[in-house]
């Protein structure tokens, strides 16, 4: 499958589940490295599992994006296909995950972003935005509690512990903002009761996040610069040596399959 010029503009219902699917593609891919490298190995079992979640409303979203597309590209194509400029993805989900305080803090703000998006998401007119969010939304709420006990944990656990998911909040904070950042094309298709307005999730992330770190002893982090551009294909110095990695097989050996 040939590659479809950036300049080419897609429609704005599949470049909307383009966003969505990466988010979660991209998450999946970083989540997955923690396995057999987690702190238990329970939580080797723990992580393993929300990255397949991610991955299973990637396929969904990657498959329905390239459906709407109409030119004949599969969620493989897609995924494994696109230069790192045609991907779509917030910059928080393709940062390193470090230390585990970092991917923990990762965790919590990323699932109470998309808990609240999928809350809302599934009551889209779009039908197979609403399948995939009443499906999703149950999976997310897991990640979020599981995210939030070990904020909790550590937070509040030894001074060593405290130190790191400090530091792991100081990371992420960054990465924030653009979470809730809207633009025309979700504008417009919010007003079409399709999408979500992301600034108005802005409020109840805030009194939980907020929540979770008093219990857990935590200052909220402070920032002195803001991530941008995800959404319109500009990335991190970091992504490219991760789409190396999420690519090389299926590039290595096109059309094979097992």
């Amino acid at each position: 499958m040939s590659a479809v010029p950036l300049d080419v503009p897609l429609p704005p219902l599949a470049t909307y589940a383009l966003r969505l699917g990466d988010d979660a593609l991209i998450l999946a891919q970083r989540m997955g490295e923690w396995i057999a490298s987690a702190p238990q190995i329970e939580e080797d079992v723990a992580l393993g599992n929300i990255a397949l979640d991610l991955l299973g409303q990637a396929r969904t979203l990657l498959t329905y994006a390239g459906e709407v597309e109409g030119a004949g590209r599969s969620e493989d194509d897609l995924a494994y296909l696109r230069e790192e400029r045609a991907f779509l993805n917030l910059h928080i989900v393709e940062q390193p995950g470090g230390d585990f305080g970092v991917t923990m803090a990762r965790l919590l703000f990323f699932s109470t972003y998309q808990l609240g998006l999928y809350d809302r998401l599934q009551h889209s007119s779009d039908p197979t935005l609403a399948g995939v969010a009443g499906k999703a939304v149950k999976e997310v709420a897991y990640h979020r509690d599981h995210a939030t006990q070990w904020v909790l944990r550590l937070g509040d656990g030894t001074q060593e512990s405290h130190r790191r998911m400090q530091a792991g909040l100081a990371a992420m904070a960054p990465f924030v903002d653009e979470m809730f950042t809207g633009d025309g094309l979700e504008q417009s298709l919010s007003s079409a009761g399709v999408a979500v307005d992301v600034p108005t999730l802005r409020e109840e992330w805030d009194r939980y996040v907020g929540s979770v770190l008093r219990e857990a002893t935590l200052e909220p982090p402070e920032t002195t610069w803001t991530a941008r551009g995800g959404r319109r294909g500009i990335h991190s110095e970091h992504f490219g040596h991760l789409l190396a990695q999420l690519q090389h097989l299926h590039r290595s050996h096109p059309g094979a399959s097992w």
